[in-house]
């Protein structure tokens, strides 16, 4: 790796710290240099440290809304196999990643909020059949914003969708990949109550 894009550790160290601490500001945030923005906002949208790379040029930002919609226009400004790229990079709900440590940090938080890491042996074997029946109806896999619903709801709402088209899906699943980055973006940010209202979607 170039000198020119190698991440100080120092900085990395600082920005998570901030993070964990609830620290960062929407002013720290308009301030970050490239690299800092990418290391606080490459999670928000899975995997997507190109979306926090194009996001980084539309600073400043003037509420985290702005911020968030600018991540959804990413989304939407996309060809359709970007689309679908980044739909593939989801994990299956309560699938193989899911019981082998493998997701990330902010994935984890949301299968476990919604109650998906205890689901009962019938519970995994019926969202293992569910996830199997989506992925061979539409070759990529069932996204729902896990904070946004319990398990219950999930699998009602994945039986729903696969009466769909793929053309429906991939839209539902971009839809629902902009309400996971809003919660993703709040848990980073720390800022007043009147300003992380959500109104941006796809």
């Amino acid at each position: 790796m170039s000198e020119s894009v190698q991440l100080d550790l120092s900085m990395v160290q600082r920005i998570e710290t901030d993070l964990m601490e609830g620290k960062l500001t929407l002013e720290a945030v308009n301030n970050m240099d490239y690299h800092e923005f990418i290391t606080a906002f490459c999670s928000v949208i899975e995997h997507g440290t190109l979306a926090a790379a194009t996001v980084w040029s539309g600073r400043p930002f003037s509420s985290q809304l702005a911020l968030h919609q600018a991540f959804v226009l990413f989304l939407s400004s996309l060809p359709p196999q970007s689309k679908l790229g980044v739909v593939r990079c989801y994990p299956d709900l309560a699938g193989k990643s899911a019981g082998e440590g493998g997701l990330t940090e902010e994935s984890h938080s949301e299968h476990k909020a919604a109650g998906l890491l205890e689901l009962s042996k019938r519970e995994m074997e019926e969202m293992v059949s569910l996830n199997d029946s989506y992925k061979e109806k539409f070759s990529f896999p069932f996204v729902i914003c896990a904070r946004e619903n319990k398990k219950e709801a999930i699998m009602k709402g994945t039986i729903s969708r696969l009466e769909n088209s793929v053309a429906e899906e991939v839209d539902n699943a971009l839809a629902e990949i902009s309400k996971i980055a809003y919660h993703r973006i709040t848990n980073i940010l720390h800022v007043n109550s009147g300003q992380n209202s959500r109104t941006g979607h796809l």
